[in-house]
């Protein structure tokens, strides 16, 4: 309950989020304001006596973090408007960098707190992650608005002018009908399942398919994340010498070959480097495609922010899809369906105007 129920009613409460926040300085107030709410739901977790505050904590940090992140996300992207793929490549390293240090900030506070007894590791964990939260939320106060757009000079003119909040909702609907809009926000959800939805069902096909040992597909984890983490870092220095697009295409069909390579290969150490060169390969694609999906709607950030948060909860069904087909016909085969995701990611921005 705990992992399904935030997850869609918080998600319901975060759709709207973008419409709602507009931009300018009425963005930037709604962003330290999720901000303040999203400390207050790491403190809520960290004290929480009750199941009921858990869970109330939980569905809150979902639009907060909806404030607080991803219109931040918005912001920064709006700034410098010619360079959108380059400073989602530096967001999605953060990401990366923070999906290394969570497992590893929890074992140090286990081990600390003697070996996480119930009720004593995992709360300090949240205690420590508010502290860093007040720190990121004393930076966004103190740096104001991102220089690029600050000094704009019509800024303050056209924040003023902005449409109000049901003209940008039209907007939505509207950009939901534009095939150069749609594409690229369908693409983002399908090329998570072979990133995120893949990571999730990972351990389980090593022990269960591959009878492989929990140790080793512990292992396995972190040379998948550790080659994310490298992809994301190479990708900032490579798209400042290769557009965007041929990036994508050629990270798709590095993809289409190595992720079958993966279920085939036979062997721990050659699994592994596939396994290694498949996260590597396709590190490009959710900053790209997220790039590419603001890039569709120019001056009109909030409308992505929606739209994305829409789509989220849409995708939230790609777990559930895979898990039933293993159900059904087994994990293996389950997996073995996404080999036509790198194809869609490959093949689908091909179509129509880039």
């Amino acid at each position: 309950m705990l992992a399904s129920v935030p997850l869609l009613v918080g998600g319901l409460l975060e759709l709207p989020m973008g419409v709602l926040a507009g931009q300018g300085r009425r963005r930037r107030l709604v962003i330290l304001g999720g901000g303040i709410v999203f400390l207050l739901t790491l403190l809520a977790v960290a004290s929480a006596g009750s199941f009921a505050v858990l869970m109330a904590a939980f569905v809150a940090f979902y639009p907060a973090s909806g404030a607080f992140v991803s219109l931040t996300q918005a912001e920064i992207v709006d700034a410098w408007p010619d360079r959108q793929a380059q400073i989602m490549a530096r967001w999605d390293l953060a990401g990366a960098a923070g999906a290394m240090a969570g497992p590893l900030l929890l074992t140090a506070v286990l081990a600390v707190e003697g070996g996480g007894q119930v009720g004593g590791g995992w709360r300090v964990g949240f205690l420590v992650l508010a502290g860093i939260g007040a720190l990121a939320w004393i930076g966004t106060l103190l740096r104001g608005r991102p220089a690029a757009d600050a000094h704009q000079p019509a800024a303050e003119a056209e924040e003023e002018e902005q449409p109000p909040w049901t003209a940008r909702a039209r907007e939505v609907g509207r950009a939901l009908r534009k095939w150069g809009t749609l594409r690229w926000l369908l693409l983002i959800e399908v090329a998570d399942l072979l990133v995120d939805v893949f990571t999730g069902f990972l351990a389980l096909y090593l022990v269960d398919v591959a009878n492989l040992t929990p140790a080793v597909a512990a292992l396995a984890i972190a040379v998948r994340l550790g080659a994310a983490l490298a992809g994301d870092a190479a990708l900032i220095v490579i798209l400042e010498r290769v557009g965007d697009l041929a990036v994508l295409r050629a990270s798709a069909a590095a993809a289409a070959l190595l992720y079958p390579g993966f279920l085939l290969v036979p062997g721990l150490v050659p699994k592994l480097a596939v396994l290694a060169a498949l996260s590597a390969v396709t590190a490009p694609w959710y900053p790209v495609l997220q790039a590419r999906l603001y890039g569709s709607l120019p001056g009109r950030s909030s409308v992505a922010v929606t739209l994305s948060s829409a789509a989220g909860l849409a995708g939230g069904l790609g777990p559930l899809a895979v898990g039933l087909v293993a159900q059904g016909f087994g994990l293996s085969w389950a997996l073995a369906g996404l080999v036509v995701v790198p194809v869609a990611v490959l093949l689908v921005p091909g179509r129509g105007r880039s």
